[in-house]
This record gives structure tokens, sequence and C-alpha cells, in this order.
């Protein structure tokens, strides 16, 4: 007789489940949420049964949401000695996750922007409408140009670095504003409009 699977601890389990409604929000599977959370808080790499059993799913969807997972490169696959089975662990960096899950999302989403926008550009217009739009997607192709050139930089730093330009956010915020009262530019004004 097949014994009953131990339950999740219950902080797991609210992790477990809080992870797959935002991988849902994030446009990822909910199931593929929970198998990430699942992996991330095991302290010790895990196979598909034991997330199979852990979560209640069927195998499949299991199998399908590490190959997701792979593809993603958000889980490494290591196998024991003296075991078939593939086991599956998280990376123990968080700022190693968050980078690999930044750069896999600017991949699939943001680059394909960027080219559509590039080509959209070198496009002759031949309307004011278009010459409006044009203008309006030159804007957007700036602001993406922008924020991809930072998101390089802060890719670069080292961990601890990265950490503390994060933690600098709020003072630098307040020394921008301040610097725009003492030049009179109201920061919710565009340059233009001054």
């Amino acid at each position: 007789m097949k014994q009953d699977p131990t339950p999740l601890p219950e902080l797991t389990r609210q992790f477990v489940s809080h992870f797959g409604e935002m991988g849902s929000r994030w446009g990822i599977n909910r199931t593929v949420g929970q198998i990430y959370a699942l992996i991330f808080l095991s302290p010790k790499p895990i196979n598909a049964d034991e997330i199979a059993e852990g979560l209640s799913f069927s195998r499949s969807n299991v199998s399908m949401g590490l190959k997701e997972l792979q593809s993603w490169r958000l889980v490494h696959m290591r196998h024991q000695p003296g075991d078939r089975r593939e086991y599956f662990e998280a990376p123990a960096d968080v700022w190693e996750i968050f980078r690999t899950l930044a750069e896999e999302r600017r991949r699939r989403e943001i680059e394909p922007t960027q080219s559509m926008l590039r080509s959209a550009l070198l496009q002759e217009t031949h309307s004011a409408d278009e010459q409006y739009a044009q203008q309006r997607m030159q804007e957007m192709y700036e602001l993406i140009d922008k924020l991809m050139t930072w998101f390089d930089d802060v890719q670069r730093l080292n961990p601890d670095t990265a950490m503390q330009l994060m933690g600098m956010g709020s003072a630098v915020t307040r020394v921008l504003t301040l610097k725009d009262r003492l030049t009179g530019k109201s920061p919710a004004r565009k340059e233009g409009n001054d």
C-alpha cells in the first residue's frame, strides 16, 4: 500500500503557494512557479519524484515544469552517485538568480521590442500621423536603450556593490530632487516644458 506523501512544512507551503500565484502574474505557469519555489527552498538537490510528491503534481507536469526552468537557466541538474535519477537545485546566490531571470526576460521580451523599434525608425514616413508615431517610438527606443545600458552596467557589478547601489536608491533620489530644486526644474516636468 502506497504511503501518503509527507506534507510540506507550513512555512514552505505558504511560500510555494505564494510563488505560484506571483509566477502567474510574472508570465510563468503557476505550476512552474511552485516547482521553482520548492527547489529554491530545498536544502539539497531534489528529483522529479520528490517534487511531484511534495506538491501533489503529476510526474508529467513536473517534467514539463523542470524543462521550462532549465530553458530559463534557473535550475541546475545534478546526478547523485549510484542513482540514475536527475536532481535539481537552484543557484545558491539570489543575486545570480535575479541576474539570470533578468537576462532571460531581456532576451525574450526586451530585445525583440528593441529590434522592432529599430526597424520602425528606419522606415520612411508619409504623413504627419506616421511622423508622430515614429517620434513616440524614438522616445520609447531611447528609454529602453538607456535602461538596458544601465542594466548592463549593474550586471557587471559584483553582488556586494550592486546591493550597496540598491541601498542608495532613496539617497540618490533625494540628491536629484535637491538638484532640481536648486536649478529650478520641477521633477514632474519634462525638459521641453520649462
